[in-house]
């Protein structure tokens, strides 16, 4: 459910597949049918199972820095439909999508999509039609039967892999890396995060395969924590950049920092642009992401956390940034997530629960989700909102996570 979507489809009688379906036929034909406005973007490709969203933040910070206007197309929404697709950091104003509505209807793609096609559609047509310089553009599920991979990049970025998506992707990492390594295309550079070693050789394969330089994060570059900052290196182009500072939190960050000035380096390249360190570290020091340990109102941080890995780096964070707190969660998940695990990994660093349901199909209900924690302290919360403005006592932390689409709910009722 993507908020808002509904009032555009119904406005201009299109119709889309709510359903979750793979594959690039569809999308390909509509397209098609429009120009094929995608051959004439100029693209950074994301996958990945973490990191997508941070890493492509660090980027667009970086492209801004240095003057090239940005298009960016992310999932889930934080708000509603109008914020996953940005120009320079603003989300695309109404008029604007109906106009891109109207096209979509006049052309006879009404019935020929899923919801995540046509967004997709919308995005690469907008961009086109903005003549941005530089397109950030994120996987939805997979990579190489996902609506995004129809693009020609001037790089690819795969951040990390981990069990998502089983149903649709495998039941083993290197079949759910398999689907990621799609985004790979043929002697186009391919930036990867620090892989399981059980799939390096998946990613090794397809780009040998394409004919892509492959950079791995470990191998190729890194980072390293110093006294004053973060040092980057890339022993390939024997580059090192120092004192970067960053505001988003954990150790897990800065990989993801490492990755995206890794494949910004492909860009500046491809632009002809030279590289200036002040600019790096000015864009480091400022990307900033909603729903990535996010402080919303005095010690109430939101994170998007939703699976295995991701929950592990959230208590990560935890524990380095506050050692000494009491820390209590606000938490909804979705039904098809490891639920049991990611319960488990929570109480680790905590024995107060607070539930609340989230209104989308695929979510456990609250009660159902308070009955399989073992936490000593837990309550069902109907009123979400009224919870969170009130202060948080002092010595405590309180932090809401489990799902990208209960943040953007509670987002909502707090009006941030």
């Amino acid at each position: 459910m993507i908020p808002l979507l509904d009032v555009y489809k119904e406005r201009w009688q299109v119709v889309s597949d709510t359903a979750i379906k793979p594959g690039l036929a569809s999308i390909e034909h509509a397209l098609d049918v429009l120009g094929n406005p995608q051959r004439e973007l100029k693209v950074v490709h994301f996958a990945g199972t973490n990191g997508k969203g941070s890493t492509l933040t660090f980027m667009e910070a970086m492209a801004r820095a240095y003057d090239l206007s940005v298009g960016k197309f992310m999932s889930p929404c934080v708000v509603d439909v109008h914020d996953q697709i940005q120009i320079n950091g603003l989300a695309m104003e109404p008029q604007q999508l109906d106009i891109i509505f109207k096209q979509l209807r006049d052309a006879g793609l009404s019935g020929k999509l899923t919801d995540f096609e046509l967004l997709t559609v919308v995005a690469l047509l907008f961009f086109k039609q903005q003549q941005v310089d530089l397109v950030l553009l994120e996987a939805g599920m997979g990579g190489r039967m996902d609506s995004t991979n129809v693009v020609q990049p001037i790089v690819s970025i795969i951040t990390s892999i981990a069990l998502e998506h089983t149903n649709f992707l495998g039941t083993t990492l290197e079949s759910i890396a398999g689907h990621k390594a799609g985004i790979i295309k043929k002697e186009r550079p391919v930036v990867l995060g620090e892989m399981p070693e059980q799939v390096q050789p998946v990613f090794e394969q397809e780009a040998k395969h394409k004919q892509a330089h492959l950079e791995t994060y470990g191998e190729t570059f890194f980072i390293i924590e110093e006294q004053h900052g973060e040092t980057y290196t890339n022993l390939e182009r024997h580059v090192k950049l120092e004192q970067l500072t960053r505001q988003f939190k954990g150790p897990h960050q800065g990989k993801n920092m490492a990755i995206a000035i890794t494949a910004f380096l492909h860009v500046l390249e491809f632009f002809d642009q030279p590289l200036h360190p002040e600019k790096i570290q000015q864009a480091v020091m400022q990307a900033q992401l909603a729903g990535r340990f996010e402080e919303v109102l005095p010690n109430v941080y939101f994170d998007g956390a939703h699976n295995p890995a991701s929950i592990d780096m959230l208590v990560q964070t935890i524990q380095q940034q506050f050692p000494d707190q009491t820390i209590e969660f606000v938490i909804g998940l979705l039904a098809d997530k490891d639920v049991g695990t990611i319960l488990q990994q929570l109480e680790q660093v905590s024995d107060v629960f607070y539930f609340v349901d989230i209104h989308n199909p695929r979510a456990m209900p609250a009660q159902l989700l308070m009955k399989k924690s073992h936490a000593q302290h837990k309550v069902m919360l109907a009123n979400v909102g009224a919870f969170l403005r009130q202060p948080v006592e002092l010595g405590k932390i309180r932090i809401v996570t489990g799902s990208l689409y209960l943040l953007s709910e509670i987002r909502q009722k707090l009006q941030l």
